[in-house]
């Protein structure tokens, strides 16, 4: 989409925030066989754990602090750590899309999100950041697509490559 004349659609930016959400869903669902393996579970076990935690963070998280554990070698903990960096690296975008509302120019065109979410200054407050869906935004949405797609490659050569149960 990059160079085009105008903003792509509503519709358009709608499929993309769907693509986004099944890229990283599908991502996210690929720790359970970091937890199993870093963890030495079995995978039946591992997605308890994944599905008893209730958010990306604390499974993230936790799949940071079982490669860090001591038993765990150096080159498995730099190669789980850095996968783990280049997912949390993309959910500041996926959030930006998940927990916003969408609003419209008078005439329902020019659209944009608004975050749902107050930030705490140390006298004021600050809510409803505003950004344009528009040509750049798009973009950003296709090249997190493309590198959650990576990332989710990667993870299969981790897994592979450490004999982590499937």
């Amino acid at each position: 989409m990059t160079g085009a004349a105008h903003a792509p659609d509503f519709d358009t930016f709608l499929l993309l925030i769907g693509k986004l959400n099944y890229a990283w869903s599908n991502t996210e669902s690929l720790l359970i066989h970091l937890i199993a393996g870093l963890g030495k579970m079995d995978k039946e076990t591992a997605t308890v754990v994944f599905l008893t935690l209730s958010t990306a963070r604390a499974r993230i998280d936790l799949v940071e602090r079982l490669a860090k554990l001591p038993r765990i070698d150096v080159d498995q903990r730099t190669r789980t750590l850095a996968l783990t960096s280049r997912i949390q690296g993309h959910s500041a975008l996926r959030n930006r899309y998940n927990h916003c509302i969408y609003a419209f120019d008078s005439e329902g065109e020019n659209p944009r999100t608004i975050l749902m979410r107050i930030a705490d200054r140390k006298d004021s407050l600050k809510m409803g950041q505003m950004a344009p869906m528009d040509t750049s935004a798009a973009d950003g949405i296709i090249t997190a697509i493309d590198e959650l797609g990576k990332v989710n490659r990667d993870i299969w050569g981790l897994i592979d490559a450490f004999g982590y149960p499937r």
